[in-house]
Protein backbone atom coordinates (compact mmCIF):
# COMPACT_ATOMS: atom_id res chain seq x y z
CA UNK A 1 0.00 0.00 0.00
CA UNK A 2 2.79 2.60 0.51
CA UNK A 3 4.69 1.53 -2.29
CA UNK A 4 1.24 2.78 -4.14
CA UNK A 5 1.08 6.25 -2.58
CA UNK A 6 4.91 6.30 -3.21
CA UNK A 7 4.93 6.83 -7.33
CA UNK A 8 2.28 8.99 -6.79
CA UNK A 9 3.73 11.73 -4.58
CA UNK A 10 6.90 11.01 -6.23
CA UNK A 11 5.34 11.54 -9.91
CA UNK A 12 3.56 15.11 -8.05
CA UNK A 13 6.79 16.43 -6.58
CA UNK A 14 8.40 16.01 -9.73
CA UNK A 15 5.54 17.93 -11.21
CA UNK A 16 5.62 20.62 -9.28
CA UNK A 17 9.75 20.91 -9.62
CA UNK A 18 9.05 21.04 -13.21
CA UNK A 19 6.31 23.06 -13.08
CA UNK A 20 6.73 25.54 -10.44
CA UNK A 21 7.92 28.46 -12.34
CA UNK A 22 5.04 28.22 -14.73
CA UNK A 23 2.83 28.43 -11.17
CA UNK A 24 4.79 31.36 -10.45
CA UNK A 25 4.13 33.09 -13.95
CA UNK A 26 0.43 32.14 -13.69
CA UNK A 27 0.28 33.76 -10.64
CA UNK A 28 1.64 36.75 -11.61
CA UNK A 29 0.23 37.34 -14.52
CA UNK A 30 -3.31 36.99 -12.93
CA UNK A 31 -2.33 39.22 -10.32
CA UNK A 32 -1.31 42.11 -12.76
CA UNK A 33 -5.07 41.30 -14.61
CA UNK A 34 -6.95 41.40 -11.38
CA UNK A 35 -4.96 45.02 -10.52
CA UNK A 36 -5.60 46.12 -14.44
CA UNK A 37 -9.49 45.10 -13.43
CA UNK A 38 -9.92 46.63 -10.18
CA UNK A 39 -7.61 49.84 -10.49
CA UNK A 40 -10.39 52.20 -9.92
CA UNK A 41 -10.99 50.82 -6.65
CA UNK A 42 -7.28 49.63 -5.71
CA UNK A 43 -5.98 53.00 -6.68
CA UNK A 44 -5.56 55.52 -3.61
CA UNK A 45 -5.48 58.85 -5.52
CA UNK A 46 -7.20 59.77 -9.36
CA UNK A 47 -3.89 58.89 -11.63
CA UNK A 48 -3.68 62.53 -12.95
CA UNK A 49 -4.39 64.30 -9.45
CA UNK A 50 -1.93 66.89 -9.38
CA UNK A 51 -0.29 68.14 -6.34
CA UNK A 52 2.14 70.44 -6.17
CA UNK A 53 2.95 70.91 -3.01
CA UNK A 54 3.76 67.17 -2.77
CA UNK A 55 5.93 66.94 -5.50
CA UNK A 56 8.86 64.20 -5.69
CA UNK A 57 7.68 63.53 -2.12
CA UNK A 58 9.78 60.34 -1.55
CA UNK A 59 7.73 56.84 -0.41
CA UNK A 60 5.66 57.54 2.67
CA UNK A 61 2.52 56.26 4.31
CA UNK A 62 0.43 58.61 2.88
CA UNK A 63 2.47 58.23 -0.94
CA UNK A 64 3.27 54.25 -0.79
CA UNK A 65 5.37 54.87 -3.91
CA UNK A 66 5.83 58.37 -3.63
CA UNK A 67 5.15 61.10 -6.32
CA UNK A 68 6.22 62.48 -9.57
CA UNK A 69 7.98 65.84 -11.08
CA UNK A 70 3.60 67.26 -11.13
CA UNK A 71 2.68 65.34 -7.48
CA UNK A 72 1.14 62.82 -9.25
CA UNK A 73 0.83 59.62 -6.47
CA UNK A 74 3.10 56.73 -8.49
CA UNK A 75 1.15 53.70 -7.15
CA UNK A 76 -2.31 55.11 -8.56
CA UNK A 77 -0.60 55.56 -11.81
CA UNK A 78 0.95 52.10 -11.74
CA UNK A 79 -2.58 50.75 -11.62
CA UNK A 80 -4.16 52.80 -14.08
CA UNK A 81 -1.07 52.14 -16.43
CA UNK A 82 -1.48 48.53 -15.99
CA UNK A 83 -5.11 48.59 -17.54
CA UNK A 84 -3.41 50.20 -20.63
CA UNK A 85 0.15 48.55 -20.89
CA UNK A 86 -2.01 44.66 -20.68
CA UNK A 87 -4.49 46.30 -23.02
CA UNK A 88 -1.39 47.01 -25.59
CA UNK A 89 -0.43 43.56 -25.10
CA UNK A 90 -3.02 41.61 -25.18
CA UNK A 91 -4.90 43.23 -28.18
CA UNK A 92 -1.60 43.29 -30.10
CA UNK A 93 -1.02 39.48 -29.33
CA UNK A 94 -4.12 38.20 -30.41
CA UNK A 95 -5.14 40.05 -33.42
CA UNK A 96 -1.55 39.38 -34.93
CA UNK A 97 -2.25 35.96 -33.95
CA UNK A 98 -5.59 35.25 -35.37
CA UNK A 99 -4.54 37.13 -38.87
CA UNK A 100 -1.10 35.41 -38.77
CA UNK A 101 -2.38 32.20 -37.84
CA UNK A 102 -5.42 32.40 -40.74
CA UNK A 103 -2.94 33.90 -43.58
CA UNK A 104 -0.35 31.35 -42.70
CA UNK A 105 -3.12 27.79 -43.07
CA UNK A 106 -4.28 29.61 -45.48
CA UNK A 107 -1.17 30.02 -47.81
CA UNK A 108 -0.49 26.21 -47.21
CA UNK A 109 -4.22 24.80 -48.06
CA UNK A 110 -3.85 26.75 -51.30
CA UNK A 111 -0.22 26.01 -52.53
CA UNK A 112 1.13 27.23 -56.06
CA UNK A 113 1.03 30.81 -57.04
CA UNK A 114 -1.28 31.54 -53.60
CA UNK A 115 0.70 30.02 -51.34
CA UNK A 116 4.26 32.09 -52.99
CA UNK A 117 2.28 35.08 -52.89
CA UNK A 118 1.42 35.35 -49.77
CA UNK A 119 4.62 33.94 -48.30
CA UNK A 120 6.57 36.61 -50.10
CA UNK A 121 4.41 39.61 -48.30
CA UNK A 122 5.56 37.62 -45.02
CA UNK A 123 8.80 37.58 -46.07
CA UNK A 124 8.52 41.36 -47.22
CA UNK A 125 7.43 42.48 -43.47
CA UNK A 126 9.89 40.10 -41.89
CA UNK A 127 12.96 41.94 -44.04
CA UNK A 128 12.41 45.28 -41.70
CA UNK A 129 13.58 44.95 -37.96
CA UNK A 130 10.62 44.90 -35.96
CA UNK A 131 11.09 47.55 -33.44
CA UNK A 132 12.68 49.49 -36.55
CA UNK A 133 9.68 49.37 -38.30
CA UNK A 134 7.09 49.89 -35.63
CA UNK A 135 8.74 53.13 -34.56
CA UNK A 136 8.62 54.50 -38.02
CA UNK A 137 4.86 53.28 -38.42
CA UNK A 138 4.19 55.16 -35.03
CA UNK A 139 5.87 58.02 -35.71
CA UNK A 140 4.20 58.59 -39.23
CA UNK A 141 0.57 57.69 -37.81
CA UNK A 142 1.15 59.83 -35.07
CA UNK A 143 1.17 59.67 -30.95
CA UNK A 144 -2.12 57.57 -29.22
CA UNK A 145 -2.14 54.04 -28.24
CA UNK A 146 -4.49 52.99 -31.11
CA UNK A 147 -1.64 53.99 -33.66
CA UNK A 148 0.66 52.50 -31.53
CA UNK A 149 -1.06 49.60 -31.60
CA UNK A 150 -1.82 49.42 -35.38
CA UNK A 151 2.14 49.71 -36.24
CA UNK A 152 2.77 46.69 -33.62
CA UNK A 153 0.40 45.09 -35.51
CA UNK A 154 1.78 45.51 -39.04
CA UNK A 155 5.00 43.51 -37.73
CA UNK A 156 4.03 40.86 -35.17
CA UNK A 157 1.67 38.78 -37.49
CA UNK A 158 3.85 37.65 -39.81
CA UNK A 159 5.93 35.08 -37.09
CA UNK A 160 2.60 33.21 -36.44
CA UNK A 161 1.73 33.26 -40.28
CA UNK A 162 5.28 31.16 -40.65
CA UNK A 163 4.75 29.14 -37.59
CA UNK A 164 1.24 28.36 -38.65
CA UNK A 165 1.85 27.24 -42.35
CA UNK A 166 4.88 25.22 -41.42
CA UNK A 167 2.26 23.53 -39.10
CA UNK A 168 -0.43 23.20 -41.37
CA UNK A 169 1.82 21.68 -44.04
CA UNK A 170 3.14 18.95 -41.32
CA UNK A 171 -0.87 17.97 -40.46
CA UNK A 172 -2.00 18.16 -44.65
CA UNK A 173 0.23 15.66 -45.28
CA UNK A 174 -1.27 12.91 -42.20
CA UNK A 175 -3.06 10.06 -42.73
CA UNK A 176 -6.43 11.61 -41.38
CA UNK A 177 -6.65 14.66 -43.31
CA UNK A 178 -6.02 12.01 -46.25
CA UNK A 179 -8.75 9.82 -45.17
CA UNK A 180 -11.20 12.73 -44.42
CA UNK A 181 -10.78 13.83 -48.45
CA UNK A 182 -10.94 10.41 -49.70
CA UNK A 183 -14.47 10.53 -47.95
CA UNK A 184 -15.28 13.45 -50.13
CA UNK A 185 -15.59 16.13 -46.43
CA UNK A 186 -15.85 19.59 -47.91
CA UNK A 187 -12.05 21.20 -47.75
CA UNK A 188 -13.67 24.16 -45.45
CA UNK A 189 -14.33 21.28 -42.70
CA UNK A 190 -10.95 19.71 -43.15
CA UNK A 191 -9.36 23.39 -42.69
CA UNK A 192 -11.68 24.36 -39.91
CA UNK A 193 -12.28 21.32 -38.24
CA UNK A 194 -9.41 18.58 -38.41
CA UNK A 195 -6.40 20.77 -39.75
CA UNK A 196 -6.53 24.09 -37.50
CA UNK A 197 -7.41 22.88 -33.90
CA UNK A 198 -4.30 20.87 -34.76
CA UNK A 199 -2.41 23.52 -34.70
CA UNK A 200 -3.37 25.60 -32.35
CA UNK A 201 -0.62 24.42 -29.52
CA UNK A 202 2.19 25.82 -30.57
CA UNK A 203 0.62 28.60 -31.39
CA UNK A 204 -1.11 29.39 -28.12
CA UNK A 205 2.53 28.54 -26.90
CA UNK A 206 4.10 31.11 -28.47
CA UNK A 207 1.39 33.94 -27.77
CA UNK A 208 2.04 33.22 -24.57
CA UNK A 209 5.95 34.12 -25.05
CA UNK A 210 4.86 37.06 -27.12
CA UNK A 211 2.47 38.52 -24.02
CA UNK A 212 5.95 39.91 -22.84
CA UNK A 213 7.44 40.95 -25.74
CA UNK A 214 4.35 42.96 -26.37
CA UNK A 215 4.37 44.55 -23.34
CA UNK A 216 8.09 45.55 -23.45
CA UNK A 217 7.32 46.98 -26.70
CA UNK A 218 4.81 49.13 -26.49
CA UNK A 219 6.27 50.47 -23.25
CA UNK A 220 9.60 50.82 -25.39
CA UNK A 221 7.68 52.59 -27.50
CA UNK A 222 5.89 55.36 -25.09
CA UNK A 223 9.52 56.05 -23.75
CA UNK A 224 10.24 57.43 -26.78
CA UNK A 225 7.14 59.51 -26.62
CA UNK A 226 4.78 57.30 -29.58
CA UNK A 227 2.78 55.50 -27.04
CA UNK A 228 0.00 57.19 -25.45
CA UNK A 229 -1.19 60.85 -24.88
CA UNK A 230 -0.45 62.86 -21.59
CA UNK A 231 -0.94 62.26 -19.08
CA UNK A 232 -2.85 59.21 -19.45
CA UNK A 233 -0.55 56.71 -17.48
CA UNK A 234 1.25 53.78 -18.60
CA UNK A 235 4.40 52.33 -17.27
CA UNK A 236 7.20 53.07 -19.94
CA UNK A 237 5.97 57.03 -20.38
CA UNK A 238 6.29 56.88 -16.41
CA UNK A 239 10.21 55.34 -16.52
CA UNK A 240 10.44 58.20 -19.27
CA UNK A 241 9.52 60.38 -17.24
CA UNK A 242 11.80 59.88 -14.38
CA UNK A 243 14.77 58.58 -16.14
CA UNK A 244 16.80 61.85 -15.07
CA UNK A 245 15.85 62.22 -11.69
CA UNK A 246 18.18 59.91 -10.30
CA UNK A 247 17.86 61.07 -6.60
CA UNK A 248 14.17 60.63 -6.78
CA UNK A 249 14.95 56.98 -8.40
CA UNK A 250 11.13 55.37 -7.33
CA UNK A 251 9.77 57.44 -10.04
CA UNK A 252 10.69 55.25 -12.84
CA UNK A 253 11.98 52.23 -10.71
CA UNK A 254 8.84 51.00 -9.69
CA UNK A 255 7.27 51.44 -12.96
CA UNK A 256 10.53 49.66 -14.45
CA UNK A 257 9.91 47.39 -12.03
CA UNK A 258 6.36 46.70 -12.98
CA UNK A 259 7.59 45.64 -16.93
CA UNK A 260 9.97 43.00 -15.27
CA UNK A 261 7.65 41.22 -13.07
CA UNK A 262 4.49 40.78 -15.88
CA UNK A 263 7.69 39.87 -18.80
CA UNK A 264 9.25 37.37 -16.52
CA UNK A 265 5.50 36.07 -15.21
CA UNK A 266 4.64 35.94 -19.13
CA UNK A 267 7.79 34.01 -19.98
CA UNK A 268 7.36 31.82 -17.18
CA UNK A 269 3.99 30.41 -18.30
CA UNK A 270 5.00 30.65 -21.71
CA UNK A 271 7.81 28.02 -20.97
CA UNK A 272 5.50 26.04 -18.54
CA UNK A 273 2.57 25.95 -21.47
CA UNK A 274 5.57 24.65 -23.94
CA UNK A 275 6.82 21.80 -21.56
CA UNK A 276 3.20 20.57 -20.68
CA UNK A 277 2.30 20.28 -24.40
CA UNK A 278 5.56 18.31 -25.26
CA UNK A 279 4.43 14.75 -25.32
CA UNK A 280 8.11 13.58 -24.46
CA UNK A 281 8.07 15.85 -21.25
CA UNK A 282 5.02 14.49 -20.98
CA UNK A 283 6.45 10.84 -20.34
CA UNK A 284 9.31 11.84 -18.11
Amino acid sequence: MSAALALPASRLRRRLRRYGLAWLGAGIVLAWVLIAVLAPWIAPYPPDAVDVANRLAAPSATYWLGTDMLGRDVFSRLIHGSRVSLFAGFSVVLIGASFGTAVGILAAWLRGLGEEALMRLTDLVLCFPPIILALALAAALGIGTTNTIIAMLVVWWPKFARLARSLAIVQRSQEYVEAATVLGLPQKRILLRHILPNTLGPIAVLCTLDLGIAILTFAGLSFLGLGVVPPTPEWGSMVSEGRELVEQWWVATFPGLAILSVVVGFNFLGDGLRDWLDPKAQSR
